[in-house]
């Protein structure tokens, strides 16, 4: 497939996950990890970072018992870990995942705004509402709030960190050694908000950072979770199983960025990912398989009954995919699933080990030369921005994406050579906030 001279350049991401993205990739590399040793953490940044990357994009869960996997069990808190690799680290953006649910605005702005300051500009939130009960549990609550209640305090908590990011006006500190004045305090405001979920009189207790307020991304393909990014998000992280299915969301997505009053340029829809990188494509397909060959499908049960708010257990393995109500769990996903169960005709056993293997994202297996064919179509036909990039193995996809793929992304012009500009708003096109 052949670039074209006026093509749009990709973003990528890096969704981090320390011991690889597929649920047996820790089964198969050379160099096991493991998900609290900052010491990997930080060998992963730098091998991202010398690939231009634009995102080292960190997940979370607020529950052990999500999904029982090493990297999901036992991780860093997210802003804590990006703290330290902020320092060992120059160009590369830096996402934290943090839920609206079970925090407050005030201490999660300071927070963001401080990684924004230690990393001189480089700072991204993915702002998520949590869905599980076993997160509730585990913040005094026996249940968790319905949908409509998550998204509301949610749309209420940004609207709370946008006002105290932008109380600290530029040239808000001008130090004055002669008249003995450091702040200029008429730049500084107290936002004195007063609604339905937080009343926070502000101002912010730490001064103006390098982007504004850090880059917002957020993830989600239900009516609340749309309507949300097209008010508030600058980076969508979305699930699409086919280029017609993306387009799709992409289009409504962008629409409805339109009539939030809001530039559509300035919102970075980047889906997920997992490319199973070969050489040849029958090295591609010989991992792929041997992958799925070592999947739990236990596990994977485990994980659909999460997602899908109900017992998968009690239904035949090898019958056809029970009806799934839409219901207050994580709508997006539940519906990606079971879309592609009908489609592709799966039964129970079939979808639990995709759901095991690459936990409902897409799969690419090939050379470096098919995943860019692949990239490049979803740029030029409308289905993507970007991707977020899940390596089934870790570090050994990882390695092998950005010796190969990279390169070849380069060639075609797709992406770029190098950091262009200081900080994450910059080098994705944005605005500054």
């Amino acid at each position: 497939m052949q670039s074209s001279s006026q093509q749009r350049r990709l973003r990528l991401g890096l969704f981090v996950q320390p011991v690889g993205q597929h649920v047996s990739g820790w089964r198969l590399t050379e160099n096991l990890g493991s998900p609290t040793d900052i010491d990997w953490l930080i060998t992963l940044a730098k091998k991202a970072e010398a690939g231009t990357f634009d995102l080292f994009f960190v997940g979370d869960a607020l529950a052990t018992s999500m999904y029982r996997l090493p990297s999901t069990m036992a991780r860093l808190e997210p802003l804590t870990l990006l703290s330290a690799l902020a320092v060992n680290t120059r160009r590369i953006g830096l996402a934290a995942t943090a839920s609206t649910t079970f925090s407050d605005p005030f201490t999660m702005a300071r927070a963001f705004s401080s990684l924004d300051h230690i990393s001189r500009g480089r700072a991204a939130w993915n702002v998520v509402t949590s869905f599980s009960a076993d997160v509730a549990r585990n913040f005094s609550r026996d249940d968790m709030p319905n949908h409509a209640e998550r998204y509301g305090r949610a749309r209420e908590f940004l609207d709370v960190a946008f006002k105290l990011w932008e109380g600290w006006e530029e040239g808000a500190v001008q130090p004055d050694a002669a008249s003995g004045r450091y702040f200029v305090d008429e730049k500084i405001q107290p936002i004195n908000h007063q609604g339905e979920h937080f009343q926070v009189q502000g101002p912010l207790n730490i001064t103006r950072s390098p982007q504004g307020r850090p880059v917002i991304i957020e993830a989600g393909s239900s009516a609340d979770g749309q309507k949300l990014a097209a008010e508030t998000a600058e980076v969508i992280f979305t699930a699409a199983a086919s280029l017609e299915e993306a387009q799709t969301f992409y289009r409504s997505q962008k629409d409805q960025v339109v009539a939030a009053g809001r530039n559509p340029e300035h919102v970075v829809i980047m889906p997920g990912v997992m490319p199973i990188v070969g050489r040849t494509r029958e090295e591609a397909q010989a991992l792929w398989k041997e992958l799925n060959s070592l999947v739990d499908i236990e596990n994977g049960l485990r994980q659909l009954s999460l997602r899908f708010s109900m017992d998968m257990s009690q239904f035949p393995l090898d019958g056809p995919v029970p009806e799934v109500p839409l219901g207050e769990g994580n709508q997006s996903r539940v519906k990606l699933m079971t879309d592609m169960a009908k489609r592709e005709n799966l039964t129970l056993r079939e979808l639990a080990a995709v759901a095991a293997g690459s936990r409902g994202h897409r799969v690419i297996v090939g050379t470096a030369e098919d995943i860019a064919d692949d990239f490049q179509l979803w740029l030029e036909q409308g289905g993507a921005d970007g991707f977020n990039i899940m390596p089934a193995v870790m570090s050994e996809q990882l390695d092998l994406f950005v010796e190969l793929v990279i390169p070849e992304l380069r060639r075609r012009g797709l992406f770029h050579e190098d950091y262009e500009h200081a900080t994450l708003r910059e080098n994705l096109g944005l605005p500054v906030a």
